[in-house]
């Protein structure tokens, strides 16, 4: 990242002039991410620039992988409960005058990093990618796509 960021979770910052090219992310941001919050479905976190304006966000949230979906040689070392904890990823968007500037992956690995911190316990991040593209972002920061599903990829914690 060329700018510094400053990532933390939701709060009273002003969504309402993020724009990030994709109008069901920036509506989720300006309209329900708060309310996802308050009835503890999902979390947001947010990287604010150094004017205090939303750069980007993702939201995390408590999901399970069933066990047998796994590659072998990651359910090999697994007990064998049917589904094993996971984090997910649920969205992930960069404002567009910060696209281009890292911030995405910087996103993703703050994301990680709280997952791996969490008191509770969790084998994997899961994410469902909206695209080929978003797919590639992925698998560039260490996802793997989960058995022929295309879209759905994941990364040990």
């Amino acid at each position: 990242m060329s700018q510094p960021y400053r990532i933390e979770p939701l709060d009273g910052h002003d969504r309402s002039a993020f724009v990030s090219g994709s109008d069901a992310l920036d509506r989720y941001l300006q309209q329900q991410a708060k309310q996802d919050m308050r009835r503890r479905v999902a979390t947001c976190f947010v990287a604010v620039d150094i004017e205090g304006g939303i750069a980007g966000y993702y939201t995390i949230a408590a999901s399970s992988l069933v066990l047998d979906a796994l590659p072998p040689e990651q359910a090999k070392r697994l007990p064998r409960y049917p589904t094993v904890p996971a984090v997910l990823l649920g969205r992930l968007a960069v404002a567009q005058s910060h696209q281009g500037k890292r911030l995405g992956g910087a996103l993703v690995a703050d994301a990680l990093i709280r997952a791996t911190r969490a008191e509770v316990m969790a084998y994997a991040m899961v994410v469902d990618a909206k695209d080929a593209v978003a797919a590639r972002f992925y698998e560039h920061l260490g996802f793997t796509r989960l058995g022929d599903d295309q879209r759905r990829l994941i990364r040990a914690l």
